[in-house]
């Protein structure tokens, strides 16, 4: 997935279907990573980077 922008704290934020949002600590705006999803939430989900594309 494509990193959209930052959050407050400072972790990257992107939204998929229907405007859900994930919320990737140690990403960047317009970086593409490969994510895994660790919790889930009614409109948020946290996930960690596994891979950067490069």
């Amino acid at each position: 997935m494509t990193i959209d922008t930052l959050g407050d704290q400072g972790d990257g934020i992107t939204r998929v279907k229907r405007g859900f949002v994930v919320i990737v600590p140690d990403a960047e705006p317009d970086e593409e990573v490969t994510v895994e999803i660790e919790t889930v939430q009614s409109n948020v989900a946290f996930a960690s980077v596994v891979e950067r594309s490069k």
